[in-house]
């Protein structure tokens, strides 16, 4: 490597900045955030860079100096940044610090850096630089971007809380293995996932109760080598079950969230809306059982989904419920939990990108425009064990988006029962199908002639059918790529 990574403490520790530009504000702020006294000395000081710093200013703990760099302003300081655009100024900067044996940086000219300011993931306590030496500072950035999507707000309070207890667990783990192998259980298991769901208080009393526990299994070990004294046969707990939203189809449409947990399952229970690109993301190791359901074909009974995913958790396992779209939209999410509740298994409820969502966005059909429509419903075409929804009454709103989740098979009755219940036949209506997926198709037409066209397309399932006058806005607003828009 041609930098080797250290971590500065600069807090209390005197900085200078030559420059008072957008260069220096963005230093300013990295360095105001580490705790730096921050002096910055330039003839011109942008009034973005006075805002930053104003109330240090005030304070005494930063300087702005209003005049042409002298070298005096070096005396006595840390570190030392140039970032003007005086390539000659510059240059005279460096030497200068050379001089005085100052560590210095100056922007933009990795020739005459004495240190690297690396692209940073900030989890404080817990930070991240990474480098590219000044070879390809963007591509460092991408990197960033990519790790501040992996790791999530919660670890820098899961490092806090780890260090106010390290002194304690130290005490009652008197193994340099039996802590190690304390600290694993609690930054994977529950402990971990209570900081992250921002519930810290349960999360302290979790590893409070974990490291009773431990201490209590230790004092009562016939072990008689107190090197060998170590957390044995840990208290089987309950694991946690996971109700995951997995949107539509398109794997870069999970949140961060739900990927995080997929990642670290070690069971997964998906259903048939669930895509193989999806699913390619949870845990290599995980064991992955399909518990899909389709109409009038249901691999495993609900009741039978509620029991697996109570026996897996029983056992200690974290278990991921993976479901297409949203959860609580038309995924029988809410009954899930219910039986959770009951069973006194801890459970959490990820969102998803509903497939009536993916649909709209996907097609260039807004549920909802000034123009054409005020309101939005979301309904089914069929509400409980295969008994058909004909409240066709409560959706005759010319002004309303209708959006009807597993309606495709009942095409004909729903756009016959429309009609007969007062909704003018050339409404329009679409049919979207695969959703967000390379194999998407979107077919419109009206209440009059949708089921001929249908007849004759054939679009398959997964679709959703969208009604009103937002469909017209089809032609001119499909943006995907891939839709293919039949036409006929």
């Amino acid at each position: 490597m041609n930098t080797f990574p250290l971590f500065f403490k600069l807090d209390n520790q005197p900085i200078l900045i030559v420059g008072g530009g957008e260069v220096a504000q963005r230093k300013a702020d990295l360095l105001a955030r580490a705790g730096a006294c921050i002096t910055i000395v330039a003839p011109e000081i942008t009034e973005e860079v006075q805002a930053l710093l104003a109330e240090g200013v005030a304070s005494g703990r930063h300087t702005l100096i209003h005049e042409h760099y002298d070298k005096k302003w070096l005396a006595g300081k840390r570190i030392i940044i140039a970032g003007t655009d005086d390539e000659a100024l510059n240059h005279q900067v460096h030497a200068d610090a050379q001089a005085l044996n100052i560590p210095v940086n100056v922007v933009d000219t990795p020739p005459l850096c004495d240190f690297i300011f690396p692209a940073i993931v900030d989890r404080n306590p817990i930070v991240i630089g990474i480098s590219s030496n000044g070879k390809a500072p963007v591509l460092a950035r991408l990197l960033r971007a990519r790790l501040e999507t992996l790791i999530p707000q919660g670890y820098g309070n899961l490092a806090k809380l780890a260090g106010d207890m390290r002194a304690e667990v130290k005490a009652k783990i008197p193994t340099l293995t039996g802590r190690r192998q304390f600290w694993e259980r609690a930054f994977e298991g529950r402990v971990s996932e209570l900081m992250f769901a921002g519930r810290d208080k349960e999360a302290k009393q979790t590893l409070e109760d974990n490291l009773a526990e431990t201490a209590q299994q230790l004092a009562e070990s016939t072990t008689h080598s107190n090197d060998n004294l170590e957390p044995v046969n840990p208290i089987k707990k309950n694991g946690e079950v996971y109700i995951v939203g997995a949107g539509p189809g398109d794997p870069e449409l999970l949140t961060f969230k739900a990927l995080r947990l997929m990642q670290q399952a070690d069971i997964v229970y998906y259903d048939a809306l669930v895509s193989d690109k999806v699913l390619d993301l949870c845990r290599r190791d995980a064991d992955k059982v399909f518990v899909g359901k389709k109409r009038s074909n249901h691999a495993v009974a609900q009741q039978g989904i509620n029991e697996l995913l109570i026996n897996a958790a029983k056992t200690g396992k974290r278990v991921v419920r993976l479901k297409g779209g949203d959860p609580f939209v038309y995924g029988r999410g809410g009954e899930e939990i219910e039986a959770l509740q009951a069973a006194g298994i801890a459970y959490q409820v990820v969102p998803g990108v509903t497939a009536a969502n993916a649909a709209s966005c996907y097609s260039g059909i807004p549920l909802t425009h000034r123009d054409h429509a005020q309101s939005i419903k979301f309904v089914t075409g069929f509400i409980k064990a295969g008994a058909e929804n004909n409240n066709f009454a409560n959706l005759l709103d010319e002004e309303e988006t209708v959006v009807f989740y597993m309606g495709l098979h009942a095409l004909e009755r729903l756009t016959t029962g429309l009609i007969a219940a007062g909704r003018h036949p050339e409404t329009p209506i679409a049919i979207v199908a695969h959703a967000s997926l390379p194999t998407q198709q979107v077919l419109t037409g009206t209440l009059a002639d949708i089921v001929r066209k249908q007849a004759h397309t054939n679009l398959p399932t997964p679709a959703l059918l969208i009604l009103g006058k937002v469909v017209s806005l089809h032609e001119t607003l499909a943006w995907f790529g891939l839709v293919e828009r039949v036409i006929l």
